[in-house]
């Protein structure tokens, strides 16, 4: 399902520019749940946190995840979490509408027995006014403040999850690494070539679900789905000592 969507400032550009070179945005990753990014039902998407990255990014640019010094399954630094091309883009609000209509499967279910449902990112009901927080790994004001800011949802049917299987950057394309908070992203434009070469040369299909969340490889984790306040009550003294940004890192 290939999801091209306009947005309203790419409208009024409308011909009269060239369209941008693509941009490789790259974050550290310490909360991998499934829900920011989902990667689950063929569109790898990132509809929650990184709001920055979500108005910034455009059709053609990738994303890059990449795994913490402290993550469920240890020092990952260094290694991809997942990359996916954007190949759609959508308000918040559009994104309501078309999980309503074509994947359901990302609005989330708490109580389902399918744990990806408790991961679904479509989290905010348009049909009110303030959008209303539905059940999910998201619940606080701060969340839904940080969340809305973003204005818009990311869709890549070009994607590679490698969750709890993370793969380990070439030793030329480790200046991509983010550690700490924030992105990186004008900086990436020297590896953006190498990346998508390397990334595509892997031999994985697109829309590859290689490995699962992180989370839920957590040894004694309690179920499927960690919000991202589970996971900084997870922080130990060296995270608060050398801190990765949690999903809610406000960049």
């Amino acid at each position: 399902m290939l999801i091209r969507t306009i947005t309203e400032q790419d409208s009024q550009a409308g011909e009269k520019t060239m369209p941008p070179t693509p941009k490789l945005f790259s974050y550290c990753l310490p909360f991998d749940d499934g829900a920011a990014p989902n990667p689950f039902w063929g569109q790898c998407t990132l509809a929650i946190c990184k709001p920055a990255i979500r108005r910034k990014a455009r059709i053609g640019d990738w994303i890059v995840g990449t795994g913490s010094k402290h993550s469920p399954i240890g020092n990952i630094a260094g290694q991809v979490v997942y990359a996916m091309r954007v190949t759609g883009k959508m308000t918040m609000r559009g994104y309501d509408q078309f999980t309503s209509s074509e994947l359901p499967n990302k609005i989330p279910q708490m109580d389902h027995t399918d744990r990806r449902r408790w991961c679904g990112d479509s989290i905010y009901d348009f049909s009110t006014f303030p959008p209303s927080l539905r059940p999910s790994v998201h619940q606080t004001e701060e969340d839904q403040k940080r969340d809305v800011s973003g204005r818009f949802v990311l869709l890549s049917d070009h994607f590679f999850y490698f969750g709890d299987q993370p793969i380990a950057l070439p030793e030329a394309l480790l200046g991509i690494v983010k550690q700490g908070q924030s992105h990186r992203s004008d900086e990436n434009d020297k590896y953006f070539d190498d990346f998508v070469r390397w990334i595509d040369g892997l031999g994985y299909p697109p829309a590859s679900l290689i490995g699962k969340p992180q989370w839920w490889s957590k040894q004694n984790a309690q179920a499927s789905c960690s919000p991202c306040a589970t996971g900084r009550q997870q922080e130990t003294e060296a995270d608060l000592a050398e801190p990765d940004a949690p999903c809610g890192n406000p960049s």
